[in-house]
């Protein structure tokens, strides 16, 4: 099989790791870096004998697909040139600054039929994965992600930043239209909103409660999913997952024993899954895991309680 030639476009704290693992892949060459930095585009180039540009247009021609990994603002633009001229693109997480924007290149994919995956990097936790075997239909979901602050994120609020994630995996195992949204939310380093917790109902009856911080001393990535049958506790950040199912016997007369089974997963590496995903649905031309529709939904839903937020900051 032919190399992809590959390139990664912002190779800051996150796209240098982007461009570590396609110079890995035995599918793939990293054929060129880009950045504003020339001095940081040259030194991951110079890691992995790539070539290295501060202008993504020079090596639009010489590539088959691209890892979008600049500031959220810049998204659309690159994306869009790239999408334009028939190229693969992962784009990181948030897709857009606006759903209008991500409707545009959802669109311009599918015209080109290119791939368009979008970077929500959970998808590829195996704790999420392994969830996929038990889960039925979710009544009620309660998701917390807290982290202390990093200014790598702080281009957008924290709905944007860290709660995206945990909206994107929520829209994806409930597969239910958003019926209603409550929202509050305060500012508390930046001067945006750092603290917001949302209130998801959806039209087949399912509650998500969604709290997301950016102003913690400690990391805590974690989700609780309830069913009839049983609930789960995903930890995304000890990559762990707890099933605990109603029993055949009885703790107090009519309420069922609770029966648990816990997972433990070896942390791996889920940019390599990502990538490697990535790759294959190109060679294979097969959907893409995270597809530029999912990304649109999840910014959709991000969008609403972010204006939610700004509705009660009034």
């Amino acid at each position: 099989m032919t190399q992809l030639k590959t390139a990664v476009i912002g190779v800051g704290y996150l796209g240098k790791f982007h461009a570590q693992k396609y110079a890995q892949h035995a599918d793939a060459k990293l054929i060129a870096v880009c950045d504003s930095n020339i001095d940081i585009a040259n030194q991951i180039a110079s890691e992995h004998c790539a070539s290295s540009t501060t202008d993504y247009q020079e090596i639009i021609d010489q590539v088959d697909a691209v890892s979008i990994v600049v500031p959220t603002q810049k998204h659309f633009a690159v994306a869009k040139d790239f999408l334009s001229m028939g190229k693969h693109v992962l784009l990181e997480k948030p897709m857009t600054t606006t759903v209008e924007q991500a409707q545009e290149l959802v669109d311009i994919a599918a015209t080109n039929k290119t791939k368009l995956q979008i970077g929500h990097l959970e998808r590829f936790n195996p704790a999420i994965v392994a969830l996929n075997d038990v889960l039925q239909q979710p009544t009620f979901i309660e998701s917390h992600r807290v982290a202390p602050f990093n200014p790598r994120g702080a281009d957008v609020n924290v709905v944007l930043d860290l709660m995206i994630h945990d909206i994107d995996i929520i829209l994806d195992i409930v597969d239910s239209n958003v019926k209603s949204i409550a929202a509050n939310g305060v500012s508390a380093l930046s001067t945006d909103v750092d603290i917001a917790n949302a209130r998801l109902e959806f039209e087949n009856g399912c509650i998500a409660n969604v709290t997301a911080s950016r102003a913690s001393l400690k990391s805590e990535r974690k989700m609780r999913i309830f069913q009839d049958d049983a609930y789960m506790s995903v930890d995304f950040q000890n990559k762990s997952l707890g099933i605990y199912r109603k029993g055949k016997d009885e703790m107090f007369p009519g309420i069922p024993n609770i029966d648990k089974e816990e997972l433990a997963f070896e942390q791996g590496d889920a940019l390599a899954s990502e990538i490697d995903a990535f790759i294959k649905a190109i060679n294979n031309n097969t959907q893409v895991v995270v597809s530029g529709e999912a990304g649109l939904r999840a910014l959709a839903t991000a969008e609403l309680i972010s204006k939610q937020l700004n509705h009660t900051a009034d």
